[in-house]
């Protein structure tokens, strides 16, 4: 094989200067032959059909006096897989333990987690919730004590049965064969032939090491019939404890998520103003799941090969105090990689728990949305938002599993190192006359039984640290202090008559404290009196409701009710006595008259419910509906009119004594408006309620109907008055009447064509009008 030509190699010359970087290069063909290279222009031709690709970073070369170009698409290609290769290089000593590949401080913002939980913690929570069913829970720990310590005495007497067979000692043989029934039956053994095939079963003991006699039992199946399936009290006592465990576990779970839901519920409106709804229903579902584990299956496990492990290793000891130091040192290196894997497995549980959230999240956005998703055609970007969260938990899916390979790799070392030392210095120990087959057969079987209780344990203590992991976060939202709007029992008033006052209220969105939001406002609402808020977009209008609404405090200021602070004032009874329309009113998934009683506590009949409805001129399209007032509806079934109809037949079903509009004629036809707006004056001027009503509106007609109006401009009061009083001051008020009088008049103008254009149709065709005519006509004048 010829030398590779490349810019180091000495007999060619350097490579070119820059301003030879424009001149187009061929590749260089180098082809190769057992007689000689004939040279043919610059490619190298011979008997060889083998071509070889030089990639070089030289403009030409000379060999022979021939001038040989060379390629640099070749070059570049060459560069690259030396680059990956280089990058491979520097990434292979991260995946080694210590390694950077395994931190997860760059998969997940930090500041999303919560405050760490400790495990004990985290038990001492568990058991708050399980604290009810105690006498069970320790019944039920109190049988599992007494399996274990039963498993314990299994291998002792299964070694002295078979060496009593051996030895020809029949009754001696029938007393250990009925005790080792006893023990199994009390023990209440999960896996047939547990013990037995630990060791011939399996392939990891060498039969040639254990006395024929053994291995003759085992194949005679004399052991497999004390353990086997027919026999049924070994079932009953692991039955009954897994039965009261997973119990247990239910009602963990339930009152787990009964708590957190609670506490979730309680919380102030600036709480969900951080939260998501994806990730909050997260921690309800699977991170609650996740914990549940604990109580149903690793304490159980814990539990039972802490006491197994134990007993083994008293017996090991007592045995041969050498060999079983020598297991115990293993088990403790195995127990030190079990606690720093258990710490891992924590994080990457947290982790993934916290990436599920923000990935469910995304997906209920979108399914939220799946309307605006489809008509601005984003469902590639969408997929690619979730795409990029499963990438995410898909990574750190990785590492955990490769930290669990290593902690099998680690595992198994240690347990074949046990086999061989139990082999080689209890076969020099027998040699030597130390100790009897028997005990040596009684240390392996001890020895495996302590080495896989070290592993159970271990396992399950990662499983438990993976469970207190996902916890955190559903911890902390346990712990969260409620509103002190439901701590604290308020005044009571013993009537209410509507009067409202706002003083020098000032507020800021505690999510944004560096924006004031309302700044000094002071207006007052008189008993009976309708006031219409009005001013640009963003000047704080649906603000003063929120705060009215106590969804918020004031930062400053206050407002009273009847002369009374409203946060001195209980917040359920307050907002008994309110009824909210909103500009986006949202329906609940039930049947229609159920979401018109929703928040009514006073007793209502279906009849109040339709006349509810009629008023609100919601009881035509309702009665239409297949089902009636009993369809089935939610927020996304009905159009924006039909559901500010049914808020407003659930405002008027309260019969409250302050009413709230915000933009709630938004979506309602000229016609509907026009009739809704006569109900509520009505239902203002009934002398037997005097309810006050505030109104947020933008059209003029519903402004003009207001007895006051109060003008809004970058969260202060800039005018307030009546509908002529502020026209006469040609202010902010005065602008945009014009400017929507302007919109108007255009509407009007396009009316009265359409009316124009109607008759002229009916003129020209020599068309005889009819009722139906007659009401089309009524109707554009209605319009206009």
């Amino acid at each position: 094989m010829p030398h590779l030509l490349t810019g180091t190699h000495p007999y060619l010359p350097p490579p070119p200067t820059p301003q030879h970087r424009h001149n187009r290069i061929k590749p260089l063909i180098v082809a190769y032959s057992s007689n000689r290279f004939n040279f043919a222009a610059n490619r190298i031709t011979l008997s060889y059909s083998n071509r070889i690709l030089l990639p070089s970073p030289l403009k030409s070369a000379s060999i022979n006096e021939v001038s040989v170009q060379n390629n640099p698409e070749a070059s570049s290609i060459s560069d690259e897989i030396l680059g990956r290769i280089r990058e491979l290089v520097k990434f292979l000593p991260s995946i080694f333990p210590g390694g950077t590949w395994w931190n997860f401080s760059d998969e997940v913002d930090g500041s999303i987690f919560g405050q760490p939980v400790t495990v004990w913690y985290a038990l001492g929570k568990m058991w708050n919730l399980v604290a009810r069913d105690r006498w069970v829970i320790f019944a039920a720990f109190s049988a599992l004590i007494i399996a274990a310590v039963s498993e314990i005495s299994i291998p002792h007497f299964l070694t002295a049965s078979i060496f009593s067979a051996q030895g020809g000692d029949i009754t001696v043989f029938h007393r250990n064969v009925r005790l080792l029934i006893l023990l199994c039956g009390i023990s209440g053994i999960c896996r047939p032939f547990l013990v037995f095939d630990t060791l011939f079963a399996l392939p990891k003991v060498d039969r040639s090491l254990c006395p024929q006699v053994l291995v003759q039992l085992a194949e005679a199946d004399i052991a497999r019939w004390a353990l086997s399936p027919g026999f049924e009290p070994r079932y009953c006592l692991v039955g009954a404890i897994t039965r009261v465990l997973n119990l247990g576990t239910h009602y963990c779970v339930k009152r787990m998520r009964e708590t957190l839901y609670s506490s979730l519920l309680l919380q102030d409106i600036s709480f969900f103003d951080n939260e998501t709804v994806g990730d909050l229903t997260s921690r309800l579902g699977a991170d609650c799941q996740q914990v549940s584990r604990v109580i149903g299956n690793d304490l159980n496990l814990i539990l039972r090969n802490v006491l197994q492990g134990g007993g083994s290793l008293i017996y090991l000891l007592v045995l041969s105090w050498p060999l079983g130091l020598c297991t115990l040192v293993i088990c403790s290196i195995l127990a030190a990689v079990m606690l720093r894997y258990g710490r891992y497995q924590k994080k990457a549980a947290r982790l993934i728990q916290e990436v599920t959230a923000s990935a469910n999240n995304v997906a209920q956005e979108t399914f939220s949305l799946i309307r605006t998703v489809r008509v601005y055609g984003t469902e590639e970007e969408e997929q690619g938002r979730y795409k990029l969260w499963l990438e995410k938990l898909a990574d750190i899916s990785l590492r955990q599993s490769a930290a669990y390979g290593f902690w099998n790799f680690n595992f198994n070392t240690l347990y074949h190192s046990t086999q061989v030392i139990a082999v080689l210095f209890g076969g020099m120990s027998i040699l030597a006359g130390h100790i009897t087959a028997e005990k040596l057969t009684k240390f392996i079987l001890y020895s495996e039984w302590l080495i896989y209780s070290t592993w159970w344990v271990g396992d399950n203590i990662s499983n438990l640290m993976q469970s207190v992991g996902a916890s955190e976060k559903v911890f902390n939202l346990m712990d969260l202090s409620p509103s002190s709007q439901f701590i604290t029992e308020g005044m009571r008033l013993q009537s209410l008559t509507g009067h409202l006052e706002f003083v020098n209220v000032s507020f800021h969105y505690p999510s944004r404290p560096t924006v004031s939001v309302v700044q000094h406002v002071s207006f007052v609402v008189n008993p009976s009196e309708v006031v219409a808020i009005v001013g640009l977009s963003g000047s704080g209008k649906s603000t003063l409701v929120n705060l009215l609404l106590r969804l918020y405090e004031p930062t400053s200021g206050q407002i009273l009710i009847d002369g009374v602070p409203h946060k001195d004032l209980d917040v359920m009874w307050w907002r008994e006595r309110i009824g909210y329309v909103g500009q986006e009113p949202k329906l609940f998934r039930m049947d229609i008259s159920s979401n018109i009683r929703y928040g009514c506590t006073r007793d209502v009949k279906q009849e109040d419910i339709e006349w509810a409805a009629k008023q609100a001129y919601a009881h035509d399209f309702i009665s239409a509906l297949p089902n009636g007032y009993e369809t089935l509806v939610d927020d996304d079934l009905l159009s924006g009119g039909q559901k500010q109809r049914i808020a407003i037949a659930r405002a008027i079903l309260r019969d409250p004594k302050i009413l709230i509009l915000d933009e709630a004629t938004s979506a309602l036809d000229a016609e509907s408006e026009h009739n809704v707006k006569g109900v509520l004056r009505s239902v203002r001027s009934d002398s037997a309620s005097r309810r006050s009503v505030i109104v947020i509106a933008h059209r003029l007609s519903t402004i003009q109907a207001a007895d006051r109006i109060v003008v809004m401009d970058r969260g202060q009061i800039v005018e307030n008055g009546s509908h002529r009083e502020l026209l006469l001051k040609d202010g902010l008020y005065a602008r945009l009447t014009r400017k929507q009088a302007d919109s108007m008049d255009l509407i009007k103008v396009q009316q009265r064509m359409k009316l124009h254009e109607f008759w002229f149709k009916m003129h020209r065709e020599d068309i005889t009008p009819t009722s139906s005519h007659f009401r089309q006509m009524q109707k554009h004048k209605t319009c206009e």
